[in-house]
């Protein structure tokens, strides 16, 4: 079957999920294929290995009592993208430690200014901020690959993500142009987005396009973790809870705050020496924060 009809969206969108449409129409026995046929499915690859695995094919009852809860819509869809993406792209994680001392003494002295602004300067938003210069100087981290990988698009624009966890599901809305904004800018849209995010009323269109996601643990804990690369984005960027350490000096230890920085990226378009310099910059930005505003 050769006469696939789709609008150019429906088969861009397809080339990002890895589904074989020919395929797909031999399922659905028609030819004509809706965005709405792709949502929830797998790509090819990762159809292939749930079809080879049969540890889910369990009677759990046989054990003792059991109660099923059914996945919503928006979980199934998650949770089939990211299977996707673990299958398809191969990933690595890059560990770095940034000392905040920096950014949390200048985010003390902000504290009086931001009850008079009426916003809640985090320190999300020097990441957001940090994140934005480092795409501008890293261009290559700023890009997506075509699905038949033979094209690296790189973005002019820079769009950051970020995963905020709702009792719904995780969703991830974009502060658009943060290269373009203040840290007041950002952390007034930190709040709106997460806000309205809680309540369900983030757009589709506030969602798409990210450059690069920022997923913050550090409300919750946690030491490091291994974020996976959410297509077509090239690379991810995981913050876990700050914590003091003692860091030699030379001559003594002295106590230094410290966030863990988790890079997971797309090997096929960065190297492991091009995900230590990002990080290198990135360190060296929250180090002296003002230096990313300017």
């Amino acid at each position: 079957m050769t006469d696939i009809i789709a609008p150019p969206s429906v088969r861009a969108l397809a080339r990002e999920k890895g589904i074989d449409l020919e395929a797909l129409a031999r399922d659905l026995h028609r030819t004509n294929i809706v965005r709405e046929d792709l949502e929830g499915r797998k790509s090819s690859a990762a159809i292939g290995l749930a079809d080879d695995i049969s540890y889910w094919q369990v009677d759990h009852s046989q054990y003792g009592h059991v109660n099923e809860q059914p996945m919503s819509r928006f979980a199934q869809v998650a949770a089939a993208n990211l299977a996707a993406a673990q299958a398809l792209i191969p990933a690595v994680t890059h560990h770095e430690r940034a000392d905040i001392g920096a950014v949390e003494s200048w985010r003390q002295k902000l504290k009086p200014e931001a009850q008079a602004r009426g916003v809640k300067l985090t320190a999300l938003a020097f990441h957001v901020a940090a994140l934005a210069r480092c795409l501008q100087e890293f261009p290559r981290f700023n890009a997506s690959l075509s699905a038949d990988g033979k094209t690296l698009v790189i973005k002019e624009y820079i769009h950051i993500g970020i995963a905020v966890d709702t009792t719904h599901g995780l969703m991830v809305p974009v502060i658009r142009d943060a290269q373009t904004k203040g840290l007041w800018q950002i952390a007034g849209e930190i709040a709106d987005l997460a806000s309205r995010a809680q309540d369900r009323k983030i757009g589709a269109g506030e969602m798409g396009g990210a450059s690069m996601t920022i997923t913050n643990l550090g409300g919750i804990g946690g030491v490091g973790f291994t974020p996976i690369v959410n297509p077509p984005e090239v690379a991810i960027l995981g913050l876990t809870r700050p914590e003091t350490i003692p860091v030699w000096d030379g001559s003594a230890f002295q106590p230094v705050p410290m966030v863990s920085l988790d890079l997971s990226y797309d090997h096929r378009v960065i190297n492991g020496a091009d995900a230590a310099r990002f990080c290198a910059r990135y360190s060296s930005l929250l180090c002296d924060p003002r230096r990313m505003v300017v």
